[in-house]
């Protein structure tokens, strides 16, 4: 399922994979963030953390009722306060797809799968 844009000019369509990878690269800039974990359950209770190149498998994008929504699955730093993280990573999201897409963001879930110490 594309998500469809009406321009002056005429139709774009953006594919959900494109505004996963675009909402998964502007959460990884944000401090406190680890990596993106997979959408899968979890493998013997540990998250299985993503690459750069696999940024999409830990964000699910859905279209409803005309507006859009955003799940992270996400892997926060030990010793951030992860509320804020959350909140940093919620504000980023939403401003990076609405500047670069334009797209108007419904909400940003942030699902946290784990905590890993950085080394």
């Amino acid at each position: 399922m594309a998500i469809e844009l009406n321009t002056e000019y005429g139709k774009v369509n953006v594919a959900n994979e494109v505004v996963a990878v675009i909402a998964g690269s502007a959460a990884m800039e944000c401090y406190g963030l680890v990596g993106m974990a997979s959408r899968k359950q979890l493998k013997d209770g540990i998250a299985e953390l993503l690459g750069r190149e696999n940024l999409a498998r830990g964000v699910e994008v859905r279209l409803e009722n005309n507006m859009i929504e955003v799940d992270l699955y996400i892997i926060v730093s030990y010793g951030t306060k992860i509320s804020e993280v959350a909140h940093n990573i919620q504000q980023k999201v939403k401003y990076v797809l609405n500047e670069i897409i334009g797209l108007q963001v419904n909400t940003v879930n942030i699902l946290v799968q784990g905590v890993r110490v950085s080394s």
